[in-house]
């Protein structure tokens, strides 16, 4: 009988009543949650409370009636009125409203928002599409009243961070300063220098973002200073030649001694384009601040996009979406890419409580650890001081040297070919995220030397061994053995796509694809790490839901058809340009963050040998780099095989993650096979907007690449027809993609 009962609660509760759909996003606002924070909550994702919001979708079980349960108490704290209630008046029509600040800051002026643009509003997350008018420059904006707090839509919720993760600081003609936050929100900041700024944005702002890990710390608040700041702060605008190539104001700079007679710190990087102000920690408390100042090129246009020359709050806008779905930028894309590995996998954690009740900072298990690691010899770069020992001007082979690098192979057309009208390009998404998702990397322990080992694919590390006796013309696929044309596909052990001629460096993925194709290995010696785990899962989930969420906003949805898909990527970005801003940082975020962990040496008085200071760093690791670099390329070659096995098509030129095929139409559908029901090669390539599909790179005519190759041939010049195939227009320029 008890069971009937049971099966009768879940009845009601597959039932329990909602409100409205916008009466849900108006309490969730109200409150000052995130999407994110009620979908951890509950157990889903963003964009699917997204979806409930918008009416799109509705909650089903078990989730239903917690959500419920939720919307119940929050319409306790915060009634509505009838209209408000039956949802009669749309957000994008809502009056403005007024946030009340810290008790000593400048009230804060919410504008009303403008309609949204043409995208789902289902993965909207709290930067909102709206921004707030800019103040007309050479007038100051008058003060708001003060008011009670009221809800601002998109905008922060209350507590600590209140006013979101960054500032977008700008000064019109009477030097007046006005702060552009997320979600429309405006300050006035009262600060008259730097040091003030600083000050006001740690005590007064309620700027800032919560850790991403329980073991992790808060993201410092980010200042990010127009030209017009710059100047009503006492710095310049732009940086002169020698600042630029130093990359900071020299240490003598007014503004410096300012900063230090207040006590405040700057890292060794100094006042650059991006500059982090601190103390020293004391009580436990810290005190830090980003700054970010576009007009001294902190926003780099190969990641950034056109974001340096956007209006403030246009820009507010773009940082505040990549902070709140990636991480509050602290650098470069690159570098905030590295950050997020630690912001998401720190090194440390609290300890139980000692005799005392207090709790010390410990090794953090599944972490890199809080030291810098020397690599194995044939991983580390030239000049690394673990490579002291050899002569000058030593070139080291791939007997000395691990060479994991991404694809650059092209080859000439058979004739077959050459009477096909098309080139098609094939682009990978996300590519090296998607080749760290599921990575197993060594983790804070020193590679362990091995002489004659035999080969392990779960153990993560670097094997000397020979693969040139892997012959492309038979291999298996999906555990079959197949024959096919092995002299027009590249090797897959090697970056040019050349057969081996004997014995070299491997990491563990391109020795276990061997292995795969069908034969067998014999390593002569091995550096492995026996303490290891998917260190970088994490790292791909953020940027990868970020990467989603994004180009959902722009259309392009994940499970569409493959016709479907294709038309929703044309013309993407021009639906909304900012959100394309974002989509291409969260790209160059992963690319830029694999690539981190193995900085080279920078600066003219550096000499080979001597530590450089990325060497200190736990994230220092070209060995995790080279894995996920191999497992990319890998990724790669097993799609190609597969579908060369499948259709018999070949690549005539890759690129890193972009194949160039050859085809009776323009489309990547005349290279993929899919069925009727929208199936096509499994282990191939599918077109989709998921990490590790494949979307469209661009179309150009076979004369066209048949002109390329004679040109580039007759120039000396690698032709390589993937690194064209997207506009047609052949220049010296690698964008890596």
């Amino acid at each position: 009988m008890s069971e009937l009962f049971d099966a009768i609660d879940a009845l009601v509760a597959s039932r329990s009543p909602l409100p409205p759909p916008a009466e849900r996003k108006r309490l969730r606002q109200a409150h000052g949650l995130t999407l994110e924070e009620v979908a951890t909550t509950l157990d889903v994702r963003r964009a699917t409370v997204g979806a409930w919001e918008s009416g799109r979708t509705e909650p089903r079980p078990p989730q239903r009636e917690p959500y419920a349960h939720l919307l119940k108490q929050l319409a306790r704290l915060y009634p509505s009125s009838p209209t408000a209630a039956e949802g009669s008046t749309p957000a994008a029509t809502a009056p403005p409203a007024v946030v009340e600040v810290a008790p000593s800051a400048p009230v804060v002026a919410v504008a009303a928002p403008v309609p949204a643009s043409p995208v789902p509003a289902s993965a909207a997350t709290p930067p909102s599409p709206t921004a707030a008018p800019r103040p007309a420059r050479g007038s100051r904006r008058p003060g708001a009243p003060r008011a009670a707090a009221a809800s601002s839509p998109a905008s922060a919720g209350s507590g600590v961070y209140a006013h979101g993760p960054l500032l977008v600081l700008d000064a019109d003609g009477e030097q007046q300063v006005t702060g552009y936050g997320t979600g429309g929100l405006l300050l006035d900041v009262p600060a008259r220098s730097l040091p003030a700024l600083v000050e006001w944005a740690l005590a007064e702002a309620r700027v800032g973002a919560q850790k991403l890990h329980a073991s992790g710390k808060d993201a410092d608040p980010l200042l990010v200073l127009t030209a017009a700041a710059c100047e009503r702060y006492g710095l310049p605008a732009a940086l002169s030649d020698t600042e630029r190539s130093a990359g900071r104001l020299p240490e003598g700079h007014k503004v410096i001694k300012l900063l230090e007679r207040a006590g405040w710190k700057l890292t060794r990087r100094g006042l650059g384009p991006w500059a982090r102000i601190y103390r020293p920690v004391t009580g436990g408390r810290r005190q830090c601040v980003q700054l970010c100042i576009p007009s001294w090129n902190a926003l780099d246009d190969r990641s950034w996009g056109h974001a340096a020359t956007l209006e403030p709050a246009e820009l507010a806008r773009v940082l505040g979406v990549y902070a709140h779905r990636v991480m509050t930028p602290v650098g470069s894309t690159a570098v905030s890419g590295l950050e997020l590995m630690t912001a998401l996998n720190p090194p440390t954690r609290a300890s139980e409580p000692d005799q005392d009740g207090k709790r010390h900072s410990e090794h953090r298990p599944g972490s890199l650890g809080t030291q810098g690691l020397d690599p194995a010899p044939c991983e580390a770069v030239d000049g690394h001081p673990v490579l002291a020992h050899l002569p000058r001007f030593h070139i080291r082979g791939p007997q000395e040297r691990l060479f994991e690098e991404a694809y650059d192979w092209a080859r000439d057309l058979t004739d077959t070919e050459c009477m096909q009208p098309h080139l098609v390009g094939i682009d990978v998404n996300l590519a090296f995220g998607a080749a760290a998702n599921g990575a197993v990397v060594g983790l804070d322990a020193p590679p362990e030397h091995v002489t004659r080992p035999v080969f392990d694919p779960a153990v993560p590390g670097s094997w000397l061994v020979d693969l040139s006796h892997v012959d492309l013309s038979r291999v298996k696929v999906a555990k079959q053995w197949r024959d096919l044309e092995g002299g027009l596909l590249p090797s897959p052990f090697t970056p040019t796509g050349e057969q081996p001629e004997g014995p070299a460096w491997y990491a563990t993925p391109t020795v276990a694809y061997a292995v795969e194709l069908g034969y067998d290995v014999t390593p002569v010696e091995a550096w492995v790490r026996p303490r290891s785990g998917r260190f970088l899962d994490g790292w791909y989930k953020r940027l990868r839901d970020a990467y989603v969420a994004t180009m959902a906003d722009l259309g392009v949805a994940e499970k569409l058809s493959p016709g479907g898909f294709l038309a929703a990527m044309d013309g993407y970005k021009g639906r909304d340009p900012e959100l394309g801003i974002v989509v291409d940082a969260v790209k160059m975020t992963v690319k830029g963050g694999i690539g981190k962990l193995q900085e080279k040496a920078r600066g003219g008085g550096w000499v080979p040998g001597q530590a450089w200071p990325a060497l200190a760093r736990p994230t220092w690791r070209p060995d995790i780099r080279a894995a996920v670099i191999s497992r990319a390329r890998i990724n790669m070659h097993r799609k190609m095989v597969a579908l060369a096995a499948a259709t018999g098509r070949y690549p005539v030129a890759v690129l890193s993650d972009c194949a160039v095929y050859t085809a009776d139409g323009p489309s990547p559908l005349d290279v993929l096979p899919y069925d009727q029901d929208g199936k096509t090669v499994p282990g191939s390539f599918r077109l989709g907007v998921s990490p590790g599909m494949v979307k469209h790179e661009g179309t150009q005519d076979v004369l066209w690449g048949v002109g390329v190759l004679e040109q580039l041939t007759a120039e000396g010049r690698v032709a390589n027809l993937a690194r064209y195939i997207k506009t047609g227009e052949v220049t010296a320029r690698d964008t890596g993609e």
